[in-house]
């Protein structure tokens, strides 16, 4: 096998890696500005207000990250000492820094997370604390949909509402690829959204925009969200032109998520052919078991053949389908990754 020019790489180590089209980047040379933090770009607003409308929540507050919208989510939800029940994989709590806990005081409680992904309803039910002074106060129930590119339910999305409801807690949705869920899924994104109080939708990963994520609850707890938007530097001026990107993406790219999902099961098919070990995936992620692979070396020829992947995990090569990655590309990467095992006869 020859060498591939680095000049082409298969980027396959996230979504977050997509580069505006060309349609995505005239829309955002035509967006009409003003300054978000005085509430006043047309295109902020108008990205916010369509977003809330789709997901059936009353208003929106356009962030420049997703882990600024779920921190900002998690400030505006609890108060220091207060806690939060969480998945130990999950990125709120494994991925962003330990966020809340450093600016906000804010206690994570993190349980096992399920083999699809979820929590066990009777470990949030015994994770809650009573109402004593000797612990944290339990306030909000946070879950992931996908996670790990794994989807949660819409059976058991509607229990977990149930047991926070019945306990008081609030509840808030790390959405960051909840689009592909919705595809994934075939259902409408209120199916999702109607189950939280507050969910965060990132438009940097599958749907490519540049960057920004918008985060949706009732009118009084995006009002107060904006204030910690601000605290945590979250505010900018003429941001419409990051937001039309946003708007771009969410009426052109939606529908085309299921052919990453094609691609991604094409990928897992080619590889299990050739010898790996790959969960099947059900949308844009699958990992390919590492365990028994020379990992470093499988690394080294992924670099040397043009496969960017992330081959970081201890047990796991995790690989994203996306926006970029094309049917050739899914050949290319098979090939490159089955000479591998032919040149280490594995």
């Amino acid at each position: 096998m020859t060498t591939q020019s680095n000049s082409r790489w298969i980027d396959l180590r996230s979504d977050t890696v997509t580069q505006p089209t060309e349609a995505m980047r005239q829309a955002m040379f035509n967006a009409d500005v003003g300054d978000d933090v005085w509430g006043e770009d047309p295109t902020v607003i108008r990205l916010q207000q369509v977003l809330a409308e789709r997901a059936g929540l009353e208003a929106g507050l356009f962030l420049p990250s997703g882990t600024q919208s779920n921190l900002v989510a998690l400030l505006t939800h609890c108060g220091r000492g207060d806690e939060y029940i969480v998945g130990q994989q999950a990125h709120t709590y494994r991925y962003e820094g330990g966020g809340a806990a450093a600016l906000g005081g804010i206690q994570p409680q993190p349980l096992p997370m399920t083999e699809f992904g979820g929590l066990d309803l009777h470990d949030v039910e015994n994770a809650i604390k009573p109402d004593d002074c000797h612990f944290a106060r339990t306030r909000l129930l946070c879950l992931e949909n996908t996670v790990h590119g794994k989807v949660l339910p819409l059976d058991y999305l509607a229990e977990a509402s149930e047991v926070a409801q019945e306990y008081g807690l609030q509840r808030h949705l790390d959405g960051a690829r909840i689009f592909n869920a919705v595809m994934a899924l075939g259902c409408r994104l209120t199916d999702i959204t109607q189950h939280f109080d507050t969910v965060s939708i990132c438009l940097s990963k599958g749907l490519g925009a540049p960057v920004g994520s918008v985060l949706l609850g009732p009118v009084d707890f995006i009002e107060q969200a904006r204030r910690w938007r601000k605290v945590t530097g979250g505010g900018m001026r003429q941001a419409g032109i990051l937001a039309a990107a946003g708007l771009h993406a969410l009426e052109h790219h939606v529908e085309r998520l299921a052919d990453d999902h094609r691609r991604a099961r094409l990928l897992a098919e080619r590889l299990q052919a050739a010898g790996y070990t790959v969960a099947t995936p059900q949308t844009n992620i699958l990992f390919v078991d590492s365990s028994e692979l020379p990992r470093t070396a499988l690394a080294q020829w992924l670099d040397k053949h043009g496969i960017k992947a992330d081959c970081l995990g201890r047990d796991n090569i995790r690989l994203v389908t996306h926006l970029d990655v094309s049917d050739a590309d899914i050949d290319r990467a098979a090939e490159v990754f089955t000479e591998f095992l032919r040149e280490h006869r594995l």
